[in-house]
C-alpha cells in the first residue's frame, strides 16, 4: 500500500500528481481542452479555406489580375491561418509555444542548409510568381527550350513544347536564365532576305515582293512594310523584308509569305539564283620531243 501511495503522489504533469490527474475535475478540464482544440482547428480550417477562396475570386473577377499569383497568395494566407490555429491549440494545453517556435526555426535552418538546391527552386518559384515574367498560356523560350506555359509551381515550371511534349524545368534554371516571352506583346516583326540575280530588274522584284506582302490580310500597314536592297552577295542581290504581324499569326504567316514571294517572283520571271562555283583545272605543259643522240 505504501508503494501504491508513493506512486499516486508522483508528480506527472504541471506540478500535478497522479492522484490529481485521475480526478473527475481534471478529466473534465482535459476533455474541455480537447473539445476547445478541435473547435479551434475546425474554425481555423474554415477561415483558411474561406480566405483562400476570397483571394482567388479576386483574380477570377478581374481579367487583368494574374491567377497564378493569387492562387499562391491564397495558399500562403490559408497556411498562415492554420499555423496560428495550431499555436492557439498548443497554448490551450499549456505548451510553451516560444520554445517550439525557436526549435522550429533551428530545425528550419538545418533543413535549409541540407536542401539548398530544392530551396533555391522554391525561392525562384516565389520570384517568378511575384514578378510574373510570364503567365499561364504564354509561349516562352528558356535557355533554348520553347513551349507554352501549362503550370507554375513553387518547384518547377511545366511547358508543352512544339511537339506537345510535357517539359518540366526547375524554377532555379528558369529564373537564372534568359527568358524570351513571345506572348507578352500583341505584335511581332517577321523578317526575310530574298535574293535575286544581278541581271534581274530590281524595281520589278521590289514591286512583286511588296504587292505579295500587302495582298495578305495578316500584314500590318502601320508601320509600313520595309523592303529594300540590303546586300550585294557573290551571286545575288538581297532584299531585306520586314513586316509587322499579330503575334498569334507569326509562324504560319512567315512560312506562307516565304512560299508566296518565291512563287510571285517566278511568275514575273525574276531570276532567283543559287550559289555556283567554277572550277578551273590547269593543264600540264606540253613536253618537247626528245632528240635522238647522235
Amino acid at each position: 500500500m505504501e508503494s501504491l501511495d508513493s506512486v499516486m503522489q508522483t508528480e506527472i504533469y504541471s506540478g500535478r500528481t497522479l492522484a490529481d490527474l485521475v480526478t473527475l475535475e481534471f478529466l473534465a478540464s482535459v476533455l474541455g481542452s480537447v473539445v476547445a482544440a478541435a473547435l479551434i482547428l475546425f474554425v481555423g480550417f474554415i477561415l483558411g479555406s474561406w480566405a483562400k477562396r476570397r483571394i482567388v475570386a479576386l483574380s477570377d473577377s478581374h481579367a487583368r489580375l494574374d491567377k497564378t499569383l493569387f492562387h499562391f497568395l491564397g495558399n500562403v494566407v490559408r497556411y498562415c491561418i492554420l499555423g496560428f490555429a495550431v499555436l492557439i491549440v498548443l497554448n490551450t494545453f499549456g505548451v510553451q509555444t516560444t520554445s517550439i517556435i525557436a526549435a522550429i526555426g533551428a530545425a528550419g535552418l538545418a533543413i535549409g542548409l541540407a536542401m539548398q538546391g530544392a530551396l533555391s527552386n522554391v525561392a525562384a518559384g516565389v520570384m517568378i510568381i511575384l514578378f510574373r515574367p510570364f503567365k499561364l498560356g504564354d509561349f516562352i523560350d528558356v535557355n533554348g527550350t520553347m513551349g507554352t506555359v501549362r503550370e507554375i509551381t513553387l518547384n518547377n515550371t511545366v511547358l508543352a513544347d512544339l511537339s506537345n511534349v510535357k517539359v518540366i524545368i526547375p524554377n532555379a534554371e528558369v529564373w537564372g536564365n534568359t527568358i524570351s516571352n513571345y506572348s507578352e506583346y500583341p505584335t511581332r516583326r517577321a523578317e526575310w532576305s530574298f535574293g535575286v540575280g544581278y541581271g534581274a530588274n530590281l524595281a520589278v522584284a521590289e514591286r512583286t515582293i511588296r504587292d505579295t506582302i500587302k495582298a495578305d490580310a495578316r500584314s500590318h500597314s502601320d508601320p509600313e512594310p520595309f523592303i529594300q536592297v540590303s546586300t550585294l552577295n557573290d551571286s545575288s542581290v538581297d532584299f531585306l523584308v520586314r513586316v509587322w504581324v499579330d503575334a498569334g499569326d507569326y509562324f504560319q504567316y512567315k512560312a506562307d509569305m516565304t512560299r508566296k514571294v518565291k512563287e510571285a517572283l517566278d511568275a514575273e520571271g525574276v531570276d532567283i539564283p543559287f550559289p555556283t562555283r567554277t572550277l578551273i583545272q590547269p593543264t600540264a605543259p606540253e613536253r618537247e620531243p626528245q632528240q635522238d643522240a647522235a
